[in-house]
């Protein structure tokens, strides 16, 4: 340990004790990382090392530990120490009169996820949860962080700070800002800009057709817009890590910084190309919601076992809903844009027989168990708190808007929770954060709860949307309702989801049954819309499936359509209260998404 190293992680419970780790990647192509954590000054007579089981922004224990091998325990000069596993993720080592250690691990690293760790030819990506130890009692401590790239061409990127002139050295205030802090080694793309007088950075890495310069400019309206609803940047420099990839797509939110990934060629297509500028707006706004204003039961973080809380469709929900306003308001897509994206999630709820079966809140204190790993039961049993949290903070700010004239609104509601918890982080009660809404309504809303978070009420999107001159109106298919989806698999027709109380379900059709035929003519995934269309609701109509390998004919009773699609559109004679309401809303005349009408 050097003494540039050792004076700058000298925070800790005495002067003399330090914690530092190196990672290093001498061959990327095998996909080991190895690292070596040094201790010093340690004076106890053993030594608890913990791996973390999951991450701050993920809900799911992810055992990484089972990514580590080659453990070993030694004094600095070589010296064997004892250990052994007191758990699945808990190493003991015996450290009598030991004042300095060397631990030292590989972690195998061929998972390209946000969550994960990926290392090959071409570059090192890790998240801090899934490669360093945590000493029980000692989280607080700083600790230092060396990189020794494979090639003297490999940067680093990362949203910690710098050890003065060290290469490659970096330092964290304790494990907690450790752990936040993702770590992308290679030869990426680097690009900067500045907002609000800080600097910004995107660290990309992979190839694709996107067009910088416009990702550049619409990120920094992003991250304008939300400033400005929370009235600044609670940081001071911030790091945009992409990876451009065949085809995935997802994010991970950190204080200072956010890991993106994202189809290579996602960018031409004007749907694709806002579809990441909502993630990118999503993935800012956690800055705010969830790492700074957060619930009681991720107030602090246990890194051994889940933390449960009922409120992710807050936390994850309404960030959800303003993944979508905020792109508006920085006018990289306009209104009837919006509109149509809330049509859309309106349709994916109400195509989710789920959301009949469990409440959104305990779809939050669930997500351990079943967001993560869903199964072919999975839709007609469970609702995402993502989605149904989005659509519900969506009627609230209507609510929130029709009770005060558009006075105040959902940005009320976040203003008010970061000065009350965020900019302090202290965690909030669920009462805590109902009141807030209430506050900000002027209205009790105790049986908006009950129905609708607490319970599975259906959501009254036409009631909340009636003010604002807006309705909507649901299309009904032209098959009659069947009640499967089946997709093409190695060339066959595989059942993937059968709806509970569908004709099909009560007919015996089961996930993973091979759809053959109907009324003894062949069919395939791509031909069954059109072929159900030749029949009416009531008939009878003979399937024929491999059932495990085994042939069966199935009869099916198909029944009467059911909806397929919601939009929202605009009452044939809105009102002017209607219109000024509406215009108050979304900052536009409410004119502008009129249908069209053609000569006929």
């Amino acid at each position: 340990m050097t003494q540039a190293v050792t004076s700058a992680v000298s925070d800790c419970l005495t002067d003399s004790l330090r914690f530092e780790y190196e990672v290093s990647l001498p061959r990327p192509e095998a996909h080991l990382f190895e690292v070596t954590f040094v201790i010093g000054g340690w004076s106890e007579p053993s030594l608890d090392l913990k791996f973390p089981v999951w991450t701050p922004g993920s809900y799911l224990v992810r055992e990484y530990a089972r990514h580590l091998q080659g453990f070993s325990a030694q004094t600095p000069e070589g010296q064997e120490l004892e250990w052994h596993k007191v758990g699945k993720n808990h190493w003991q080592v015996k450290t009598p009169g030991i004042e300095g250690i060397k631990i030292q691990y590989r972690i195998f690293a061929n998972e390209l996820t946000v969550r994960t760790n990926h290392l090959d030819a071409t570059h090192g990506y890790f998240n801090p949860a899934a490669m360093f130890f945590r000493i029980p009692g000692y989280e607080h401590c700083a600790i230092a962080i060396t990189i020794t790239p494979p090639h003297p061409e490999w940067k680093v990127s990362t949203p910690l700070p710098p050890v003065g002139n060290l290469p490659h050295t970096y330092k964290a205030a304790n494990f907690d800002e450790l752990v936040d802090s993702p770590f992308e080694i290679g030869t990426h793309a680097i690009y900067e800009f500045e907002a609000l007088g800080k600097p910004h950075q995107f660290a990309v890495w992979g190839q694709g057709n996107l067009n910088m310069q416009r990702i550049l400019k619409d990120t920094q309206r992003i991250v304008e817009t939300e400033a400005a609803l929370f009235g600044g940047l609670p940081y001071e420099r911030y790091l945009f890590l992409l990876h451009l990839v065949a085809n995935s797509y997802g994010g991970l939110e950190h204080k200072a910084a956010c890991s993106l990934i994202y189809s290579r060629f996602g960018f031409s297509n004007e749907d694709s190309y806002q579809k990441f500028m909502s993630l990118v707006a999503h993935e800012f706004f956690h800055l705010w919601n969830v790492k700074r204003i957060r619930p009681q039961g991720l107030e602090t973080f246990d890194y051994d076992q889940e933390n449960y809380t009922d409120c992710l469709w807050f936390c994850e929900g309404t960030t959800s809903f303003y993944d979508l306003v905020i792109p508006m308001r920085a006018q990289i897509y306009g209104v009837d844009v919006y509109l149509k994206k809330v049509s859309e999630a309106i349709t994916q709820l109400q195509s989710t027989p789920g959301r009949a079966v469990q409440p959104v809140s305990e779809s939050s204190f669930d997500a351990w168990i079943k967001l993560y790993r869903p199964d072919a039961n999975s839709r007609n049993v469970q609702v995402s708190y993502y989605l149904k949290g989005e659509l519900i903070s969506f009627l609230l700010d209507l609510y929130i808007r029709t009770q005060t004239q558009n006075q105040r609104s959902l940005d009320d509601v976040m203003r008010s929770l970061w000065q009350d918890f965020g900019k302090v982080e202290v965690g909030f009660s669920r009462e805590q954060l109902k009141a807030a809404f209430e506050a900000a309504a002027g209205q009790d809303l105790t049986a908006f709860w009950a129905n609708y978070i607490d319970g599975t009420a259906e959501l009254p999107f036409a009631k909340y949307l009636e003010p604002f001159g807006l309705t909507v109106k649901s299309e009904l298919p032209a098959t009659p309702y069947f009640g499967v989806t089946v997709k093409t698999e190695q060339g066959a027709a595989v059942v993937k989801f059968v709806e509970a109380g569908s004709p099909a379900e009560q007919a015996g059709l089961e996930p993973g049954d091979e759809l053959l035929a109907i009324a003894n003519f062949r069919v395939s995934a791509e031909q069954l819309s059109d072929r159900l269309q030749q029949y009416q609701p009531g008939d009878t109509v003979l399937m024929t499936v491999f059932h495990q390998d085994m042939l069966r004919q199935c009869p099916v009773v198909l029944a009467e359509p059911i909806p397929h699609s919601f939009k929202v559109q605009p009452l044939p004679t809105p009102t002017p209260a209607q219109q000024a309401l509406f215009a108050g809303w979304l900052g536009t005349d409410f004119t502008s998404i009129q249908p069209q009408t053609t000569d006929p």
